[in-house]
């Protein structure tokens, strides 16, 4: 999806998507008083329910692994999703046509998302029942003699496309769906006759398992379109280089192993699931592109160079080695590995399995090489290497390739191959690897230094350290930032005085700077708190700080109470740092400086007397 989400927008997904309602999907919740429900946590293996979703406040949070946030980062992180792909589910969830901006004007997100996405669900179990039926025999049999049997056909939802070229217009048009959103959906043409005829389809789903559109196999003779294998037409919902076959099923398991393997076809990606590799999907008509990968990458999570990896199945002839440098020369889309299993008899997945069995697939997969070694044995190969200038050619051509490879540990290895590859002086080839990196333009815009914060700076750079909240020394930050974000109007407009240099740990800095950032709003405080910090720990601390409770009942002496404490710690913190400073000062050779420090700690000493009282008087 293009554009930005209209706010007004996601404030009403957020509101009619209720959170426990979301949740319950995918955990068993049960009451746990005050309101809150709580269930084991699906983001980590637990054998007593840490997990906790409080519905008035639209949170979950889990005490176990610091996992937070509101049903929109719910769906994000259990669906490995966007922001935005987990507000368009959302939304398709509850009803709400969300509203785009692009280029500054206002607009829906396309013609009737909504009943697209019913259209093709309703085209999709049409297509299953033809299956089954009498004409559908042509299709079943098509199956079979791929090894596939009736039950694999229904994991993956496979159907059949009447030869008719009114029957599934007729069919949608008795569901209530006209013409106008027919073709919109890419179902049937601007005549009116079916998109797909004749053809077994298979139902290409996003993560959420919301059908999106069909790729279609030609099945007779004398289908009049020649292409063996046609799609859906994009669409609002269906946008070929975004979509992956059997990513559906395929999500958590790559989520979870951190690998993905991607192979050619729809009957590959069968193959590969029955077989037992159940990370396997393919591109939908169309190369695997840039977009594909930054897919896949984000379903992986962002691991580092050394766990993780992206499996290509290319075939190992001209047309698959092109496709391997087209994926090398996008190979920065990846912080994984890649690699690539080509089967020395020109297999294809399915067809491996349909002559080997199961095993031969896993066997396939297993066998992988890095994505770089079968370049450069490509690259090698396009050079006379008995002849001197040829194999100073292929070194100066294989040389980037070499230097480009992310694990530095792996370039002397390389380096090594290379050289017995080509029969020449491994010193001579270390040089020329040296050069080509030295030669290489990087790709893209390289990350900007982050300066240092100074001293009592607020900001923070990259991230901040979790905090321990069994720590007892750090109970009173911990505890008054649970009372600001739970009942801020307990504080006066200055928080009672309070500032982010009386935190000592910077993820409760984090996140009292940003409270102090925010104007008070009833409808907007969590929120608006949330969009103020910077920080990823910060926010999910934030999350476990609104769901925490609190002992007795808070009025506004027990949050002064609270303020003071923290600001007496702080101040007595400070008393003792220039205590420490000034044992370490001559008061001879430097008394200007000194009696400087005295007098601040005079100053700090009267301070700390009013907190001592103020707390003596809270209490």
């Amino acid at each position: 999806m293009a554009g930005r989400i209209n706010d007004e927008d996601i404030a009403l997904v957020r509101e009619r998507a209720r959170i426990d309602e979301v949740v319950s999907s995918y955990v068993t919740l049960r009451r746990s008083g005050g309101g809150s429900l709580s269930g084991l946590c699906p983001f980590h293996d637990e054998k007593t329910p840490s997990f906790q979703v409080t519905p008035s406040r639209g949170l979950f949070y889990c005490f176990g692994c610091g996992e937070g946030g509101d049903v929109i980062t719910f769906l994000e992180k259990i669906n490995n999703l966007t922001f935005t792909e987990a507000v368009q589910q959302l939304a398709d969830r509850v009803g709400v046509q969300l509203r785009i901006s692009d280029d500054g004007h206002q607009g829906p997100s396309g013609p009737s998302r909504i009943r697209i996405l019913e259209a093709n669900q309703a085209a999709h179990e049409f297509f299953v029942t033809q299956l089954a039926g009498p004409e559908g025999l042509i299709g079943r049999q098509f199956l079979a003699g791929r090894g596939f049997d009736r039950a694999a056909a229904e994991l993956f939802g496979v159907g059949y496309a009447p030869s008719s070229g009114r029957a599934l217009k007729q069919h949608l048009n008795g569901r209530g769906f006209s013409d106008a959103e027919l073709v919109k959906a890419g179902l049937i043409r601007e005549g009116g006759y079916d998109f797909f005829r004749g053809r077994v389809l298979w139902p290409i789903k996003d993560s959420g398992r919301s059908v999106l559109g069909f790729g279609a196999r030609r099945l007779f003779d004398e289908d009049r379109i020649p292409a063996k294998y046609i799609n859906t037409p994009e669409t609002v919902v269906y946008k070929k280089s975004q979509v992956l076959y059997g990513l559906d099923l395929a999500r958590q398991n790559i989520g979870r192993k951190s690998q993905a393997v991607v192979v050619e076809g729809y009957t590959d990606v069968m193959a590969a699931h029955v077989a037992g590799v159940d990370t396997a999907v393919a591109s939908c008509g169309t190369a695997f592109g840039d977009d594909h990968a930054r897919l896949l990458q984000r379903l992986m999570g962002n691991h580092d160079v050394f766990n993780g990896e992206v499996i290509f199945t290319f075939d190992g002839d001209q047309a698959g080695q092109n496709a391997a440098l087209k994926v090398f020369n996008g190979d920065q889309n990846f912080i994984t590995q890649t690699y690539v299993a080509v089967e020395p008899t020109g297999l294809d997945p399915c067809d491996l399995r349909l002559q080997h069995g199961d095993a031969a697939v896993r066997e396939l997969v297993a066998r992988r090489i890095p994505l770089y070694e079968f370049v450069m044995g490509n690259v090698l190969r396009q050079h006379d290497l008995d002849r001197a200038d040829g194999r100073l050619a292929a070194l100066r051509q294989a040389a980037p390739l070499v230097g480009s490879i992310r694990d530095s540990s792996l370039v002397n290895q390389y380096v090594r191959e290379l050289a017995g590859m080509l029969g020449m002086d491994i010193d001579e080839v270390r040089q020329e690897v040296s050069r080509a990196g030295r030669r290489r333009i990087p790709s893209g815009p390289q990350p900007a230094r982050v300066p240092e914060p100074a001293p009592g700076d607020s900001l923070l750079a990259d991230t901040v350290p979790w905090p321990d909240p069994a720590d007892r020394q750090l109970d009173a930050e911990r505890s008054t930032l649970k009372l600001m974000l739970q009942y801020p109007t307990l504080f006066d407009q200055e928080w009672d005085g309070i500032t982010p240099d009386d935190f000592s740990h910077p993820a409760y800095r984090a996140v009292f700077t940003a409270i102090s950032q925010v104007p008070w709003r009833a409808d907007r405080w969590v929120d608006g708190v949330r969009e103020a910090t910077p920080d990823e720990t910060a926010r999910q601390l934030e999350i476990a700080l609104l769901v925490e409770p609190l002992p007795g009942q808070p009025d506004e002496q027990y949050a002064t109470a609270y303020a003071s404490r923290l600001m007496l710690i702080a101040v007595t913190a400070r008393i003792r740092d220039v205590k420490s400073k000034l044992q370490r000062t001559n008061p001879v050779e430097h008394k200007k400086n000194y009696d400087a420090m005295f007098g601040g700690l005079l100053e700090l000493e009267m301070r700390r007397k009013q907190l001592q009282l103020a707390v003596a008087g809270s209490e």
